[in-house]
């Protein structure tokens, strides 16, 4: 606590600002330590980089809003963490934001202890909503277990700093006990890594509030002496005829008191009465609008009458028709496809496949929801299967739903085998929802295996790993390492073994940017003497970290 500061009863707009960016400088400062969490030993962990981008994001747009009412700067809050949602972690981050902010924005200019913990209420509620399958002994613990602490300690009557401090203090507690209730945490020998991401943020409210601008801290609990006794595993069909000429899209914000989501509802009717292709997503606290139409100015109007507009962006798409046909681009096909991965050479091979596009990404890269999003706009087609080849861009994949004027279908591809295995089974006579099943099918008939190295010391189930070591890891729905050594081609070999099973016909080798092709070469050959009744083949990837990722059929 710190009694020589001036008290502060509660916050107003201006000092939400400035808790956004302190908390933002803070993960921004500290995100390297955060990533060092990450359970698995190997060199992807991207929680802090993840939980940054997001934050940095939502900090852009809180600087791009001109008015410090407390409505609007939620608004820019909500808006900005969604749209910069990376990886699993700033998913759950923004909706996490996204409930503070349905509080705060209705809190009138002054939010006290009361309203905070609301706020941090709602925002625990809606992060469990957005997780099919909440995991507890992560973020998600931490934000619930701080709220539920947030409601008892507003009963007495409290300055907000010190409020958040005593919030603060039992978030420790709570990420503290993360490795009881996650047992791969425990073996890894650190907390949550999501979990401490979140203090380091609420920390930096802090500061702001009492004036101290030092963002970097000192964690001495987050390691520990792992228990060498535990085991785990870790939209257009003609471009001659265009009937409606405007692309218009926008963001109604600050929504009138009065304005109810009957008539958001309502709003929407209107819309489709004058256009085609209408998106009306959001609630009270914020709606963006997508709609084909040729009166923008009916739409705007229609609008207003609910709040602000912001944003908007008109696209003539009668020129764009005119441009595309000078192109000779006069008949579009009805499905688009996009795939994320991180690699010149796998980029190459989606695109072979006739992939519509390609977003860099994966490992370490995880795209925002506003990355998918967009990539998936520029597709030509009203239908797009996207494929997010890494558990930790699906979730951000199916925020991107939301914000897309596309109709997105989310294949929830894992990694690139599974993904490269979707891909060829997809039919273009067939029907979307035939595609759809086809696809989900496919991904799950290939196992996935890769090949990288351990960045710290530390045991993993029955595998004490030293910094260096190589290890292999099978990708089966978890991820467990299967192989270690110090030898790249031996690694390798050891976990195609423990990969194989008797109707496996088709072993491929995709090799990273660390190996070279007649390497890859020689260890084809010796896998292909070795298992003479598959075939074996092998491919440049060009993926960074990874030598190799191996797919069998």
């Amino acid at each position: 606590m710190h009694k020589n500061i001036k008290m502060h009863k509660t916050i107003n707009g201006s000092t939400l600002r400035k808790m956004i960016l302190s908390g933002a400088k803070s993960l921004e400062q500290n995100k390297d330590y955060i990533d060092s969490l990450n359970v698995f030993p190997v060199p992807d962990g991207d929680t802090g980089t993840n939980m940054s981008l997001t934050m940095l994001t939502a900090a852009k747009e809180i600087s791009a809003c001109a008015s410090n009412n407390m409505s609007a700067l939620c608004a820019a809050l909500s808006k900005g963490a969604l749209r910069g949602a990376r990886g699993n972690s700033g998913v759950i981050l923004s909706q996490i934001f996204k409930g503070i902010c349905n509080v705060l924005s209705e809190s009138g200019e002054n939010v006290g202890c009361k309203q905070f913990a609301k706020a941090l209420k709602e925002g625990s509620d809606i992060a469990y909503k957005a997780v099919t399958k909440p995991k507890e002994g992560t973020i998600l613990t931490v934000i619930r277990e701080m709220s539920d602490a947030a409601l008892k300690i507003c009963k007495k009557s409290i300055d907000i700093d010190e409020f958040l401090e005593k919030v603060i203090a039992e978030g420790e507690v709570s990420l503290k006990k993360t490795p009881e209730l996650l047992p791969v945490l425990a073996k890894a020998g650190v907390v949550d890594a999501g979990g401490r991401g979140l203090l380091v943020i609420m920390q930096g409210f802090v500061n702001a509030i009492i004036g101290i601008e030092d963002y970097t801290f000192e964690f001495a609990t987050d390691t520990f002496a792992a228990d060498p006794s535990e085991r785990s595993h870790v939209d257009y069909s003609n471009l001659a005829e265009i009937e409606f000429a405007y692309c218009t899209e926008f963001f109604i914000i600050n929504l009138h008191k009065k304005t109810t989501e009957a008539e958001i509802d309502r709003f929407r009717e209107s819309l489709m009465t004058i256009g085609d292709c209408v998106l009306v997503i959001g609630d009270l606290s914020m709606v963006k609008i997508h709609v084909h139409t040729n009166e923008p100015g009916t739409a705007l109007n229609l609008a207003v009458k609910l709040g602000e507009v912001d944003r908007i962006k008109i696209e003539n798409m009668l020129e764009e028709n005119r441009a595309l046909i000078g192109k000779g681009n006069e008949n579009l096909k009805p499905f688009g496809i996009v795939s994320v991965c991180a690699g010149e050479g796998l980029a190459a091979i989606f695109k072979d496949l006739q992939v519509d596009a390609v977003i860099e990404g994966g490992q370490t890269m995880n795209p925002s929801a506003e990355d998918i999003a967009n990539a998936c706009d520029r597709v030509l087609a009203s239908d797009i299967f996207v494929f997010p080849n890494n558990k930790n861009i699906i979730l951000a994949a199916e925020q991107a739903k939301a914000i897309s004027r596309r109709n997105l279908h989310i294949i929830p591809s894992k990694n690139v085998p599974q993904g490269l295995a979707g891909v060829l089974s997809y039919d273009a006579e067939a029907e979307a929802g035939e595609n759809y099943e086809a696809m989900s099918d496919a991904i799950q008939n290939v196992k996935a295996g890769m090949v990288t190295y351990a960045v710290r010391n530390t045991k993993i189930g029955n595998f004490d790993l030293k910094e260096g070591d190589i290890i292999g890891i099978i990708e089966d729905g978890k991820s467990r390492i299967a192989a270690k050594g110090k030898d790249i081609s031996k690694v390798v070999r050891d976990l195609v073994g423990k990969m194989m099973e008797n109707d496996t016909s088709t072993i491929t080798l995709y090799f990273g940017s660390e190996v070279t092709e007649e390497e890859a070469e020689k260890l084809a050959t010796e896998l292909q003497e070795k298992y003479d009744n598959c075939d074996v083949d092998f491919h440049f990837g060009g993926q960074p970290l990874y030598y190799y990722i191996i797919a069998m059929e």
